[in-house]
């Protein structure tokens, strides 16, 4: 497999890279790329052949947005580029609707990403997090709008429930209006809750699975070791970050080891293995990379020539999945033959 072996997201005719590009990065010398390392790593992703660049309002203040859109015009790339940015996250402290899902926020959002991306429309929109308090109904209506204003070619969803994905989708479906055609989710060998509920709402919802945070902040690259106090290393689980301790569980431990194993069998850094693990999962569509040096998104991207036996496969699996919550946990085959009166009744799944 390479960058140009491209798939469609979801159920619809946008087609990707199987790794895109993540461009939290960019612009944040401080823990991530200067703007001169974040042009070389832009220029290493496209010359590879990559299509997908993702960013936001929000990273590093509006000028991750501002490198990529300069970036792409320099190169002449916007209609080669599949190009997406969110909205959602606040933009100005003490004004409410300055942040959130309603439609004046999206509005002003998108007003400026496309302001900074020197560009007049986005080829994927996602609503960055689900902000509990704009009704489904309002921001499908309003991305619908956008949608048919030809200023966003499609939308997606992160970081929301699983219900509310699926009422998005169905929403659309019955009034025959633009729907979403992807979620945005975390999803890795140590976060793999998505597989409750999200896997099965998008697969019936026609929504293909691009994974954030496919490496757990770097924990499953082997950057850290056990300590008392949860883990030690460089990166950045070692100082102030969203994850906190939690990557630092017995359970991850425990992956961890059962991967670097894996590693050590094909001869190849744990990393590559754990987004070998992740691009293959069935409805994962495109895996997002963060990169903040050349050489690390060498060696991402490399994960893309790594082959696992059908025995590794089932090694990783084993020490990472999860016991499984209710209600799946109780929709056993079991359960079945007992409602088909001890018979094996075969259907779709």
């Amino acid at each position: 497999m390479n960058l140009t072996d491209f798939r469609t997201l979801g159920r619809s005719g946008l087609i990707v890279s199987p790794l895109a590009l993540g461009t939290m990065t960019f612009g944040n010398p401080a823990w991530g790329s200067s703007d001169e390392g974040s042009a070389a790593i832009f220029g290493v992703y496209v010359e590879a052949g990559g299509n997908f660049i993702d960013t936001a309002d929000v990273y590093s203040g509006g000028r991750s947005e501002e490198l990529v859109g300069r970036f792409i015009a320099e190169r002449g790339l916007r209609d080669a580029v599949v190009l997406a940015s969110k909205f959602g996250f606040s933009a100005q402290k003490g004004n409410p609707n300055a942040g959130g899902n309603g439609r004046k926020n999206i509005h002003r959002a998108l007003e400026g990403s496309l302001r900074r991306l020197k560009t007049d429309y986005l080829d994927l929109y996602w609503l960055h997090v689900w902000d509990m308090v704009t009704p489904v109904e309002e921001v499908m209506q309003t991305l619908g709008d956008l949608v048919r204003a030809g200023s966003v070619r499609y939308f997606g969803l992160s970081d929301m429930p699983a219900w509310y994905a699926a009422k998005a989708a169905t929403l659309a479906a019955a009034h025959g209006i633009p729907g979403p055609i992807a979620m945005q989710l975390e999803y890795s060998l140590v976060a793999r809750a998505p597989e409750q509920e999200h896997l099965a709402a998008a697969r019936d919802s026609g929504l293909g699975i691009v994974p954030w945070s496919p490496l757990a902040a770097g924990f499953l690259a082997g950057k850290y070791e056990r300590v008392a106090a949860g883990g030690s290393g460089e990166g950045r689980l070692s100082g102030p970050n969203p994850f906190g301790n939690s990557k630092f569980s017995e359970r991850n431990w425990k992956t961890l080891d059962a991967l670097k194993a894996v590693a050590a069998e094909v001869g190849r850094p744990p990393a590559q293995v754990a987004l070998a693990w992740v691009t293959r999962r069935p409805g994962v569509a495109s895996v997002l990379l963060g990169a903040s040096r050349v050489e690390q998104l060498h060696d991402n991207l490399a994960s893309l020539e790594v082959a696992l036996s059908s025995d590794q496969l089932q090694a990783l699996d084993a020490a990472s999945v999860l016991d499984p919550a209710f209600p799946q946990g109780f929709f056993t085959d079991g359960l079945r033959r007992g409602i088909f009166g001890g018979r094996e009744v075969e259907g779709w799944k």
